[in-house]
C-alpha cells in the first residue's frame, strides 16, 4: 500500500513542469481569481449569518488541508517536514484565523489575522518558492496541495475584509502591527530553536525569511538582523495599504446604499 501512495503523492519530475508564471503558473492564479469572484458574488445579498458560515467553512476547511498535510507528507516524501510548522507567515496566519474563528477571546483579532492571511497568500501564490524550487509538474501533489492551500486562504482573506468589519483607525492599525510583531518573534523563535547541527541533524530552516532574504542577496551575518526588521516594515505598510482601501470602498458602499 506505501508503494502505490508513494508513487501516487510524490513529486513527478518527468514531462512538463511548474515554473514561475508560466502557463500552469496562471492557470492557479485565475483559478484563485474566479473562486474569489463567484464566493463574493455569491454571498453579496447573503444574510450575515449566511457569510459567516461561509467564511468559517473556508478557514475549516483550509486549516483541514493543512493537517491533513502532516499525515499525506510521510507518504509522498517519507518524511514528516518540519519545514511545513506553522512558523512560515502563511501556515502561522491559518492557524490563528482558525482559533480566532473558534475562540470568542481572539474575535477582536479576528479580521487582522485576515488581512494579513490574505496579503502573504497573495504574495506567495504569486511567487511560489516551495513549488517552482523543486521542478515539479504542476499537477503533483506538492503543487496541488501547496497552491490549493494558500488560494484557499486567500479566498478567506477576501471574504472577511469583504463582508466583516475592516476600519481604518488607530486600534486597528495598533493591531495590525501587534500581529505582525507577533509572527515574526514567533518565526525567529522557530528558526533558532530548530537550526542547528548535532549528529545526523543539519537544518537550517528559514521561516518568514527571519534568517536570510528569499534572494540570498545580502549576507547572513547581516541578514539575520535585517531581515526581521524588514519584514515587520514592509507587511505592516502593506496591512496599513489594504486596510485602507478596504475601508474606503466599503465607506463608498454604504453611501451608495
Amino acid at each position: 500500500m506505501y508503494d502505490f501512495l508513494n508513487f501516487l503523492l510524490s513529486d513527478k519530475k518527468d514531462g512538463i513542469k511548474f515554473t514561475c508564471f508560466g502557463v500552469w503558473h496562471w492557470c492557479y492564479i485565475l483559478a484563485a481569481v474566479a473562486l474569489s469572484v463567484f464566493m463574493l458574488v455569491r454571498l453579496k445579498n447573503k444574510s450575515e449569518v449566511q457569510r459567516n458560515k461561509a467564511t468559517t467553512f473556508f478557514i475549516d476547511l483550509v486549516f483541514g488541508l493543512y493537517i491533513s498535510d502532516y499525515f499525506l507528507r510521510p507518504l509522498a516524501f517519507g518524511e514528516i517536514d518540519i519545514e511545513n510548522l506553522p512558523f512560515h507567515l502563511c501556515t502561522a496566519t491559518c492557524v490563528l484565523c482558525f482559533i480566532s474563528r473558534h475562540n470568542q477571546k481572539l474575535y477582536n483579532f479576528r479580521g487582522h489575522f485576515a488581512l494579513l492571511g490574505f496579503i502573504s497568500n497573495v504574495v506567495y501564490l504569486f511567487y511560489p518558492a516551495g513549488v517552482m524550487w523543486y521542478g515539479v509538474h504542476p499537477f503533483c501533489y506538492r503543487a496541488l496541495s501547496t497552491l490549493v492551500f494558500h488560494s484557499l486562504m486567500a479566498v478567506y482573506g477576501l471574504l472577511v475584509l469583504a463582508y466583516e468589519k475592516t476600519e481604518f483607525n488607530r486600534k486597528a492599525i495598533k493591531r495590525d502591527f501587534c500581529v505582525i510583531l507577533f509572527i515574526t518573534l514567533w518565526a525567529m523563535l522557530g528558526s533558532y530553536c530548530f537550526n542547528g547541527i548535532n549528529g545526523n541533524y543539519n537544518y537550517r530552516y528559514n521561516w518568514f525569511f527571519v534568517v536570510r532574504d528569499p534572494f540570498y542577496i545580502l549576507p547572513l551575518s547581516i541578514s539575520r538582523f535585517v531581515m526581521p526588521i524588514l519584514n515587520v516594515v514592509l507587511f505592516f505598510s502593506v496591512q496599513i495599504l489594504v486596510r485602507y482601501i478596504a475601508s474606503k470602498i466599503k465607506s463608498k458602499k454604504t453611501l451608495e446604499e
